[in-house]
């Protein structure tokens, strides 16, 4: 059988000895509340409730000290937690140096780009270039208000 199928065994043994432990100290309570007890037999059911205590107890340790084994990256042949974390941990980091070449390439290609545009003579900055037509925009509407002044108006009223 699996390791992992006999801690899931195991921990359905604790669970049972928990009910039985459980029903010892019911049945020890019912005796106590009767109005003629019988001493020996609440006695009886007491004891069975300790013994059946100390048992869980001590099942219970044994699963926490494996637990805490397991958990602290100890090694241990039944779990692949640590080997796991270290692949997911690498992986992150592989990811993130990913991204930190593709943020470096995509920077160079535009400062090569602004530079070939530098090389021959063109604006390097977009903004500029917008900058530029809004003047040149201005200029024209300026100059075509100025020729609508300068034109006669023509007086529609005769005298």
């Amino acid at each position: 059988m699996s390791p992992p199928m006999e801690r899931i065994q195991i921990l359905e043994a604790i669970e049972k000895d928990i009910i039985t432990c459980l029903q010892s100290a019911g049945q020890a309570f019912m005796e106590l509340s009767k109005d003629k007890p019988n001493s020996k037999q609440a006695e009886g059911q007491t004891h069975q409730f300790i013994k059946t205590l100390g048992l869980v107890e001590s099942k219970l340790s044994d699963q926490i000290n494996y637990l805490t084994q397991v958990s602290t990256g100890q090694p241990h042949e039944g779990s692949g937690y640590e080997s796991q974390k270290v692949l997911q941990m690498a992986w992150h980091r592989l990811q993130h140096v990913r991204s930190r070449v593709d943020e470096l390439e995509r920077l160079k290609n535009k400062h090569m780009h602004s530079r070939s545009l530098a090389a021959l003579g063109r604006p390097q900055q977009p903004q500029q270039q917008q900058q530029q037509q809004q003047q040149q925009q201005q200029q024209q509407q300026m100059a075509s208000n100025n020729v609508s002044a300068q034109q006669p108006q023509t007086n529609s009223t005769t005298s």
